[in-house]
């Protein structure tokens, strides 16, 4: 765990919880596991505002619990988990993609709150579409609850584990100190046979308080008279791990368009979609596919030959960056897509083009060749690169200096005599791909902090603009005059008009920069992940 990345989770916890929870958080991620107790003890916080921090982070997954032999819970924050906050908006705006606004809305629901009961995000975001729709106009639940199937199906959705029933022997034992959960693995996307019949309401609008009638008392309700939930106690969460995967063959798509052509690409497409669900997110390989289903599962509107799709994929099979790999003759050609090669070259391709912006083009072709030829002495790599010996010098002690390349020994007598020694360039990619997620995480950490400062500094003008609208917004719906909302306007002089037009477009350049290197960073992790589940 690096410096880096606690700050990054440091600042992502407080601004999206509060400081207790980033304390408790932060405290996790550096001690590792801790019991209640030493977690109140080493933070020197009240026992209760513990207990609702570590509630908030479990209900998140952003802290795990176990119980050990002797009984005791220990708590444990995973920073890979909190680091995805990143990616939030990336995700809500897959889901927009792929299911339109409702589909969004579930998936921000999910994001916000961690884990919800299907009724409860159904209603919610019939609720909530039902705000924008024009008036008269309501959303239906059965829409949402269609959405949310289609998103369980697709895998984007999952159970959470559940408490087991206990056996009936076990009555008389006392309760454990902490539940175990667990859930079948066929049972992670069953949805829950709902009749959910309703639209979604309105929030009761200011004219009808302002009437001056008393609102009618609403009934207590009992517990005899309180209706059920009919799916209490099965709780959804976004599975992040199926959005990755998402990701991941967006990318390998992009890359084959980029290479050949938009009908490889279209094809690649297709064979990701047909085992997005039966290949695990993890697995180096997607299913075995024939070029016969391959060619019943293309679009509609791609009007090829089956000829042509096999020559296609030839060609795919025969590209040196090895995509797509051929594994059987049978059915008229089994394909797979090698997906840790094409993660592999991705992550290559992104270390090129950091070298090349750093350092310069000299430099990168140098990276290349070390990094296509493996091994290389310092008279090759000139040789190889065509460039003299003084320059090709300084630029190898740069990349080594920076950790990019490394230098390896191969002596030929056990002395070590430097006369007698081979000294080897090579390129170490795990080592440099880690050196690199270091400097991003460090980057976006740099830049939350900065529009933090941003909006700090402004705070005062920000405030009095939110009035502004605040007051125009009611303004405007009890029907004022435009003489009226001209002079309410004016309440923001024009110097005030344009540091806001100058903040505002500041801060979107830091949340792109942010997206942006979030985007870096994921192929790196991908990689990175890939390489170890390999070793």
């Amino acid at each position: 765990m690096t410096q880096a990345e606690i700050k990054l989770c440091s600042l992502l916890l407080q601004e999206h919880f509060g400081e207790i929870v980033d304390k408790i958080g932060t405290h996790l991620i550096r001690t590792g596991g801790q019991p209640l107790r030493a977690i109140v003890h080493d933070t020197r916080t009240s026992l209760d505002q513990v207990k609702k921090a570590l509630c908030v982070l479990i209900q998140h997954n952003l802290v795990t619990y176990q119980v050990h032999k002797r009984g005791i819970v220990e708590y444990e924050a995973h920073c890979s988990r909190i680091l995805r906050i990143l990616r939030y908006p990336r995700y809500i705006y897959t889901a927009k993609t792929l299911y339109s606004d409702t589909g969004e809305l579930i998936v921000e629901e999910l994001l916000l709150n961690g884990k919800m009961t299907m009724s409860a995000v159904v209603k919610k975001v019939a609720d909530r579409l039902t705000e924008t729709m024009e008036d008269g106009k309501t959303m239906d639940y059965s829409e949402v609850s269609s959405t949310f199937c289609r998103l369980a199906d697709t895998h984007f959705v999952q159970r959470c584990p559940l408490v087991p029933d206990p056996p009936e022997s076990a009555e008389a034992q006392p309760p454990p100190p902490a539940p175990t959960l667990s859930i079948n693995e066929k049972d992670m996307y069953l949805v829950p046979k709902l009749n959910l019949i309703g639209k979604g309401k309105r929030r009761r609008s200011s004219d009808d308080d302002a009437a001056g009638e008393p609102r009618p008392k609403r009934p207590k309700q009992t517990a005899e008279s309180k209706e059920p939930i009919p799916d209490d106690g099965i709780y959804w969460q976004a599975n992040l791990d199926r959005f990755h995967q998402h990701f991941r063959d967006q990318s390998i798509v992009s890359a084959v368009a980029n290479r050949m052509d938009q009908t490889s690409s279209e094809i690649v497409r297709t064979m990701l979609r047909m085992s997005e669900v039966t290949t695990s997110s993890c697995a180096p390989f997607t299913q075995p596919l024939s070029s016969n289903e391959i060619f019943r599962s293309l679009p509609v509107g791609y009007n090829i030959s089956k000829q042509v799709l096999d020559q296609y994929l030839t060609l795919l099979a025969d590209d040196p960056l090895e995509f797509v790999g051929k594994s059987g003759d049978s059915g008229g050609g089994m394909y797979v897509i090698n997906l840790h090669k094409a993660l592999a070259s991705l992550a290559m391709a992104t270390l090129e083009s950091i070298v090349q912006e750093r350092f310069g083009s000299r430099c990168a072709r140098i990276f290349r060749l070390v990094l296509r030829k493996k091994h290389l002495e310092q008279k090759q790599v000139e040789d190889f690169a065509m460039i003299p010996a003084k320059e090709a010098k300084d630029m190898l002690y740069k990349l080594l200096s920076e950790n990019l390349i490394s230098l390896q020994e191969i002596p030929k007598t056990p002395d070590h005599a430097p006369s007698r020694t081979f000294y080897l360039y090579t390129v170490n990619s795990l080592s440099a791909t880690r050196m690199l997620l270091r400097r991003c995480y460090k980057s976006i950490a740099n830049l939350i902090e900065r529009r933090q400062f941003e909006t700090k500094e402004n705070k005062r003008l920000l405030e009095k603009s939110q009035r502004v609208e605040a007051i125009l917004a009611s303004m405007q719906a009890t029907g004022a005059e435009e003489a009226q909302l001209q002079e309410i306007e004016e309440m923001i002089t024009a110097p005030e008009r344009q540091q806001l037009e100058s903040l505002k477009r500041n801060v979107n350049k830091l949340d792109a920069s942010e997206i942006q290197v979030d985007e870096t960073i994921f192929v790196l992790e991908s990689y990175t992940e890939s390489t170890m589940k390999r070793a």
